[in-house]
């Protein structure tokens, strides 16, 4: 590996990433911290990087104290492990300090890479990592880096920062001014094509995200996991995101499949989805209620963006509803969260906060109304729950009843104000 090419790539990106332009994400790293990002291929984990560089540049930091190496570089792309030495080499070679900060970006794609990354944390250097596929995720890289590094996921925008994306700043009462009109119109676009930055200003959505899809089912499981029955696998991705909102059994996944046609063992569907959610494809989250030997083979699946998910699905707001409320509620409280179904069935409950939700596309219809409250105040009993909520489209209310207060609220204002 010639050391030039990598000096010429550590004073471009010097120079880049200095003056990108960003939309800030809600996303607080500690300086003092070595991250592992790890999230879906193209949910911000690169620009997270640049807003890190950019704090640091604003608190008087120099341009030069920044080694950021991007291996997907195509001057760098046949780096091998042994090589990785000659970027703190080729650093040395140029600037005098001692620790820079240093950025990986994309490394995964380098062979061993973690004994590079764990020797650097060994070092006592300020790192910061990415990368997009399981490898990322893997219990084996997890053991190496041996405790040196906080693991972080990053998902793809929130409503609200899509709206910073817009240009829409929220006053307070905003809900109360003319402000709350522009929130709900830009809502519909987020809720159809979800919150990839990428797609904000693309015409063509649909085929964006399924150019994404395939990237991602192609690279990170076909590929990397060495699956040979792609058809199985496609009809899988398709499964889950018709069922989207009901608990489905490893089982009743496998018997699905091979009704129509495909020879697969129960063994391989649980690998198939595993693979699914190293990949940030999908996410599970299990029946509070259930033992634990039944919480990994009977789960609710959700996709990780509305936009991947709405590839597979006809008039789908009922399912993409749900699915924003439960990424909403997993990236806050990530495996704290479960749903709870004996006798009665709640969509979400976070056990440990007292927390209830239901979601109702619309509850204007009373049996709707009266089967969402029974099922909430029943569970809220067992639970000893004081937070109930019903999340719909655009209804809003309060109801009083048994003793609760449960919260109707629509979902473009619970995913601002929560």
């Amino acid at each position: 590996m010639d050391k030039g090419i990598i000096k010429r790539i550590i004073l471009q990106q010097q120079e880049f990433v200095s003056k990108v332009k960003l939309t800030r994400r809600n996303i607080v790293l500690d300086h003092n911290v070595n991250y592992v990002l790890v999230g879906m291929r193209r949910a911000g984990k690169s620009y997270l990087l640049y807003q890190y560089i950019q704090e640091l540049l604003s608190e008087g930091h120099s341009a030069e104290e920044i080694l950021f190496i991007n291996f997907e570089d195509e001057r760098i792309c046949d780096i091998v492990k042994d090589d990785l030495h000659l970027i703190l080499e080729s650093y040395r070679e140029l600037f005098v300090y001692e620790q820079p900060y240093i950025f990986l970006d994309e490394i995964q794609n380098v062979k061993g890479w973690e004994h590079f990354a764990r020797r650097l944390a060994d070092e006592k250097r300020h790192v910061l990592i990415t990368g997009s596929n399981a490898n990322m995720l893997s219990r084996e890289i997890s053991a190496a880096l041996g405790g040196r590094y906080v693991e972080k996921e990053v998902y793809p925008f929130s409503f609200g920062e899509f709206l910073t994306y817009r240009g829409l700043e929220l006053p307070k009462h905003w809900h109360l001014s003319p402000v709350k009109s522009d929130v709900i119109r830009l809502f519909s676009e987020y809720f159809y094509n979800g919150g990839i930055a990428e797609t904000f200003d693309i015409q063509d959505k649909r085929a964006w995200h399924q150019s994404l899809y395939q990237k991602i089912l192609y690279s990170d499981v076909l590929l990397r996991k060495n699956v040979r029955n792609e058809r199985s696998l496609g009809l899988l991705v398709r499964k889950l995101a018709e069922s989207v909102m009901q608990p489905m059994s490893i089982k009743r996944l496998q018997n699905i499949l091979q009704g129509d046609g495909s020879r697969i063992s129960r063994e391989t569907v649980s690998n198939y989805i595993s693979y699914f959610q190293e990949s940030y494809i999908i996410f599970g989250i299990s029946n509070f209620t259930s033992a634990v030997s039944e919480r990994e083979s009977i789960r609710k699946h959700y996709f990780f963006d509305n936009g991947i998910l709405n590839l597979f699905l006809f008039q789908p707001e009922t399912k993409l509803l749900e699915n924003l409320v439960a990424i909403y509620l997993h990236r806050k409280y990530g495996e704290r969260l479960y749903y709870y179904n004996r006798n009665v069935e709640v969509d979400f409950c976070v056990p440990d906060e007292g927390i209830l939700i239901q979601v109702s596309y619309d509850i204007s219809d009373r049996n709707t109304l009266d089967r969402e409250i029974s099922a909430l105040v029943k569970t809220a009993g067992f639970l000893k729950s004081t937070s109930l909520k019903i999340i719909t489209f655009n209804q809003e209310q309060t109801i009083d009843k048994s003793g609760y207060t449960i919260e109707v609220i629509p979902i473009w204002k619970f995913l601002l104000e929560y």
